[in-house]
């Protein structure tokens, strides 16, 4: 496996870079908007295609690198579901897996440093976000945090996972760069306490200040970058209502940009055509499906996602690759559900 650590000295924050292998793809964990250009090099190098960029939280001492990424590479952004984020490709919940080209992470709830925070572990490692430190762990005041939330996040959920699993938290101060969940529960010194109360005490007197750039960068990590306003043209983007009338007149060929998890949960649109976005480019090829829909259905394909950002990075490219009147439904099916419509699933 492709492992890489990468380092941001202003905000001490962690970056993961994770593949199977050489020329295949991979997924980036708490990318800084500052060093996009770097994670770009680090990817051409390694001949690899990044297809997900996540964020273990919504960061209040960095800007993330998620928007950017996105515009750059075309990649899924990912982030719990409790994400305070409003323009977000996927969100996952508890015990749900992002899988990139052999690579799974376990989605791991585990509120208290901000009520959205979330760790991600595979078989031998768990990215730990703030939720846990090498020898300390994330602060619970502010961006909702809790402290007993966070004793019940570390003490229930993270010091269960066995002793050898290795950490890799978001951040850290010291020059450490890894330890072990039996090592963390045996030294940190945060977690030497017999009760939540005994935390919260403790946590609810660090007196710290706020991170300096706090009121900006929180704001910002909501958002994003950018709005979607900016990849669909007028004209392109249809409400969920124009979407029930053109499907009534047998006017609208509808294309499920999700992957097969997320139709598994959360249903699908009636007669709706699966093409996941990681299968994009091999679709639009000469001999795809979504080429042979577009070419026969002209002025008819609409596509959906969950909340509407890869549908319209979907409908970005198709635009530049040359098809014409394509179109996508704006919020994505999470528009779809809050407008009454209805949704199939698996009997």
């Amino acid at each position: 496996m492709i492992f890489q650590q990468l380092f941001d000295p202003v905000s001490s924050t962690y970056t993961y870079l994770l593949a199977r292998r050489y020329g295949a793809e991979a997924l980036i964990i708490d990318p800084v908007i500052e060093h996009v250009d770097t994670y770009i090099s680090l990817l051409n190098r390694l001949d690899l295609k990044l297809v997900k960029a996540v964020d273990t939280h919504v960061h209040a001492d960095h800007e993330t690198g998620l928007g950017k990424l996105r515009d750059l590479t075309k990649c899924v952004t990912v982030m719990g579901e409790m994400s305070g984020a409003d323009v977000v490709s996927m969100r996952v919940r508890e015990d749900e897996t992002i899988d990139v080209d052999g690579i799974s992470l376990r989605t791991i709830y585990t509120p208290g440093h901000t009520d959205d925070s979330y760790s991600f572990a595979s078989a031998d490692r768990v990215f730990t976000g703030d939720a846990l430190l090498i020898g300390g762990t994330g602060r619970t005041d502010f961006q909702n945090g809790d402290p007993r939330q966070a004793y019940d996040s570390l003490f229930n959920k993270l010091l269960k996972l066995p002793g050898e699993t290795l950490v890799f938290p978001a951040h850290d101060y010291h020059g450490n760069t890894a330890s072990t969940i039996g090592y963390e529960t045996a030294r940190n010194p945060r977690l030497q306490v017999n009760s939540a109360d005994e935390y919260a005490e403790i946590m609810n007197n660090l007196n710290l200040p706020d991170p300096k750039q706090m009121d900006a960068v929180v704001p910002a990590n909501k958002t994003i970058g950018r709005t979607l306003s900016q990849l669909v043209r007028p004209g392109e983007e249809m409400e969920p209502e124009e979407v029930r009338e053109a499907s009534a007149r047998d006017d609208a060929i509808l294309i499920d940009l999700r992957e097969e998890g997320e139709r598994a949960r959360d249903g699908w649109i009636a007669d709706s055509v699966h093409i996941p976005y990681g299968d994009l480019d091999s679709q639009l090829t000469g001999t795809g499906t979504l080429t042979h829909l577009a070419q026969d259905h002209q002025g008819r394909i609409v596509l959906y996602c969950a909340y509407g950002e890869r549908s319209a990075l979907a409908l970005d490219t198709m635009r530049n690759a040359g098809f014409t009147g394509v179109r996508h439904l704006r919020g994505g099916l999470a528009a779809w559900l809050n407008s009454g419509g209805e949704v199939e699933r698996k009997t």
